[in-house]
């Protein structure tokens, strides 16, 4: 498939079960959905089955294209959580989701069995954090099940990633990181490389400047030839720029958010999906203004 271009970004399709699922016409925002006790923004919020439905449904109200569901918390420092547990979190609100949405669900994790069952329990999508690299499995699950998968660049595990994560060449090895994802997702599951999405993990084993360079050079991930996703939602270089705490990262989120999109992201995932769904329309106005009114 060869992609076109709208504006700054690449058009890409990803086959959904449900439908395609269409990159790069207008960015896309993915709303996160924590069900753990210990996530770093909202931890405990949503633990609640119940609770983390009507959120799961809000956020579509509000604009969200995708749901991720996670059940393990990826904060800096966390200790991972068995898989039984993990997927009593999960599956109950990926089914109940699946069931009542029309927009794809899909499923936070590293684990090829917790991702297997959820798929299998509605969910449409796997996103990796690991990028495909702490369970050799998750290539062959994404295969079987033909499901877009997100691979995500890490240096280390959510345990020792902010242990003084150091780079000769930042962009250099992130982008040989997500190539070999993508070859391993082809060479040793199967996987359509047409079915990746790429992210280049913010805040997940980066200094503050390695991620406010990431978003500056974010164009040379292009090089890649996959869709980008981008997630600076209330993270810590936020709040280190700015001198806020968790809860008052709202504006320095969303302007993030702009950049990404500004920048060629075809997907942003945000805890707050309302602003960001203005926000990234705004975007795609200016980028697409010779369209507008026409």
């Amino acid at each position: 498939m060869n992609p076109s271009r709208n504006g700054s970004r690449e058009e890409f399709v990803l086959r959904c079960r449900e439908g395609d699922l269409h990159l790069g016409v207008r960015t896309l925002v993915m709303g996160v959905l924590n069900v753990t006790p210990d996530s770093f923004s909202d931890g405990g919020l949503f633990l609640d089955t119940h609770r983390a439905i009507e959120h799961g449904l809000r956020m579509a109200e509000e604009g969200a294209d995708i749901i991720d569901v996670g059940g393990e918390s990826s904060r800096p420092g966390s200790d991972p959580v068995s898989q039984d547990e993990e997927l009593e979190r999960i599956i109950p609100v990926i089914e109940a989701l699946a069931s009542r949405l029309q927009i794809p669900v899909s499923v936070d994790t590293y684990k090829a069995q917790v991702a297997e069952r959820a798929v299998e329990a509605g969910a449409q999508m796997i996103n990796d954090i690991s990028g495909l690299r702490f369970d050799p499995q998750m290539p062959s699950v994404a295969a079987r099940f033909d499901t877009p998968l997100i691979i995500m660049h890490i240096k280390g595990t959510p345990k020792t990633m902010q242990e003084d994560p150091r780079y000769e060449d930042l962009m250099g090895e992130i982008i040989a990181y997500l190539r070999e994802g993508i070859d391993r997702a082809e060479r040793v599951g199967g996987v359509d490389p047409h079915q990746v999405i790429v992210d280049p993990g913010i805040g997940f084993g980066k200094r503050v400047e390695d991620n406010l360079m990431i978003l500056k050079r974010l164009p040379e991930l292009t090089c890649l030839g996959r869709p980008l996703i981008i997630g600076t939602s209330r993270k810590s270089f936020i709040g280190a720029v700015l001198d806020r705490e968790v809860d008052q990262r709202a504006i320095g989120t969303l302007a993030t958010v702009a950049v990404s999109a500004l920048k060629g992201a075809h997907m942003v995932r945000v805890h707050d999906v309302g602003p960001a769904r203005q926000a990234v329309d705004m975007v795609d106005a200016v980028v697409n203004a010779e369209r507008w009114g026409s």
